[in-house]
């Protein structure tokens, strides 16, 4: 997200008819470090930080900020490797493995839905469509009566954990469902504004 800044930095500079050529170039030292250290070759996939071997859901954004693009290989890698460690019941997904980091919290923390809802995007992304919609209607069906979301969801229950209503898990509703039924949803026009390709996404059926 450092990154992210100075990358914008440049961008709202060129508005005002600046090059934004310091911050470029700090942006871009940003980003031949951030690969170089933190991708891991042996779990060919982004790591929780650098000489890690941990995974974290907030990796899910890195294609969605615009950082690499959702085909890179390392991006394809990191969403798998995601997918085999955080994913619960090919629904949930946890911020990152309590088992193997000592965050201060008592135990039983339940599944962020935001970081579902970034899978869903990533998905989108990658032009595994049929896999976005399948999550993302069984996220919807987690509303309640009134179609409301909280912060997280015991994955062994399904109960409501944490802040109610959470903003954060609207507006990751909200982003997916735009995504899935238009032809350039927030995710994409997001990478998009860092220059980065990626594949056009068909329209909505």
């Amino acid at each position: 997200m450092a990154w992210v800044a100075f990358d914008r930095a440049v961008m709202v500079s060129q508005v005002f008819g600046q090059s934004g050529a310091r911050w470029r170039q700090i942006a871009d030292e940003m980003h031949a470090e951030i690969c170089a250290r933190g991708f891991d070759p042996e779990l060919n996939s982004f790591v929780q930080s650098y000489g890690s071997k941990q995974l974290d859901a907030s990796l899910l954004l890195v294609p969605i900020v615009g950082f690499l693009s959702a085909s890179d290989p390392r991006i394809r890698g990191t969403l798998q490797a995601i997918e085999n460690r955080l994913l619960i019941d090919g629904e949930f997904v946890l911020r990152y493995s309590r088992d193997d980091v000592s965050d201060g919290l008592p135990p039983g923390e339940g599944a962020f839905l935001a970081c579902s809802f970034w899978l869903v995007n990533n998905y989108i992304m990658q032009g595994r469509y049929a896999d976005a919609r399948r999550l993302f209607e069984r996220l919807l069906s987690r509303c309640n009566d009134v179609g409301l979301l909280a912060e997280e969801i015991d994955p062994k229950t399904g109960r409501m954990l944490g802040n109610f209503p959470q903003a954060y898990s609207h507006v990751g509703l909200i982003n997916c469902a735009l995504s899935l039924s238009r032809q350039v949803g927030p995710a994409e026009e997001r990478a998009s504004a860092g220059d980065v390709p990626i594949a056009a996404m068909p329209a909505a059926e």
